[in-house]
């Protein structure tokens, strides 16, 4: 009997442990100039914002319609226009017992709308996140789903390339920050616009900017081009066979040689200008002969 009584109460605390850190969002009634939208249109886009929020591990979906009647049985009409205050949207989600509050404004004209959306902590009475959803004539590729995601679980907002290269040792880049794949060349990143740059030292950069949708996987097939000279063939031997021969100049053209002789014409030659230079007379004319000057 005790040891029944005891699986009873670890059943109960485990069952009220999972409750408990289970994800309460509420959904506010969708808004336009301040005034609850209850067109088809809105109504259909709530219900998709609502499955979308059911569909996320771990986390319960109070809909607009329980929020309605909890604000009419409070007797509080202020709580259904909280025009994005956000002590309005926390007061809300403790009405009805949420952790968030998914609230937004309807804009646009025609079949374009604009729908504006934030998730707001009921704790803190703060936003945590916001986005927009665009509906209508230029729908949202990524839908009612991506909106959710960004507001709720943004780190799992997130595309896959699939990478195809054609040369082993290759270093890839993404943004200026080096990434491994995994074995099946696979890398997960941020949905948008991606800088990609695949590096090897024997071939040219690939360079390209990719844009990687929400929840799909998009392949790149990176082609290397090599280099016409790489660095190993520059060192390397050399491909000139020429045969370099050093002759000996002859004996009266070394060094040895020419120095001495040089030295030796310079000293004979200063000695006979010396000489003629002394015999010169003081005066400006020489007798030669019997010729006087």
């Amino acid at each position: 009997m005790l040891r029944l009584l005891a699986v009873v109460v670890i059943a109960s605390l485990g069952a009220f442990g999972t409750a408990h850190a289970q994800r309460i969002v509420a959904v506010a009634p969708l808004s336009t100039l301040d005034a609850e939208d209850t067109s088809a249109s809105t109504k259909k886009l709530t219900g998709q914002l609502e499955a979308a929020i059911a569909a996320l591990a771990g986390t319960k979906v109070v809909s607009s319609a329980q929020v309605a009647d909890a604000i009419k049985k409070a007797k509080k009409p202020g709580l259904k226009s909280c025009e994005g205050d956000t002590a309005c949207l926390a007061e809300l989600g403790r009405l009805v017992g949420a952790q968030v509050v998914i609230a937004g404004q309807v804009g646009g004209l025609g079949e374009s709308k604009v729908v504006y959306l934030g998730a707001t902590d009921v704790a803190s009475a703060k936003e945590l996140r916001s986005t927009t959803l665009a509906v209508g004539a230029k729908e949202d590729p990524n839908g009612p789903t991506g909106a959710v995601i960004r507001l709720l679980d943004p780190d799992k907002y997130r595309g896959v390339l699939h990478f195809a290269i054609d040369v082993t040792g290759a270093t890839l880049y993404v943004n200026g920050s080096k990434v491994g794949l995994s074995p099946k060349g696979d890398l997960a990143l941020p949905v948008g616009t991606q800088a990609v740059r695949v590096t090897h030292p024997e071939y040219r950069d690939f360079v390209r900017f990719i844009d990687v949708p929400f929840g799909k996987t998009t392949d790149v097939a990176v082609g290397m081009t090599q280099y016409p000279i790489i660095q190993r063939d520059i060192q390397g031997n050399p491909i000139n066979r020429d045969k370099v021969v050093y002759v000996d100049p002859p004996v009266w053209r070394r060094w040895y040689v020419v120095g001495p002789a040089a030295v030796g014409l310079a000293i004979l030659t200063g000695v006979l200008v010396g000489v003629l230079v002394h015999d010169l007379p003081d005066t400006p004319c020489r007798q030669v002969g019997g010729a006087k000057c």
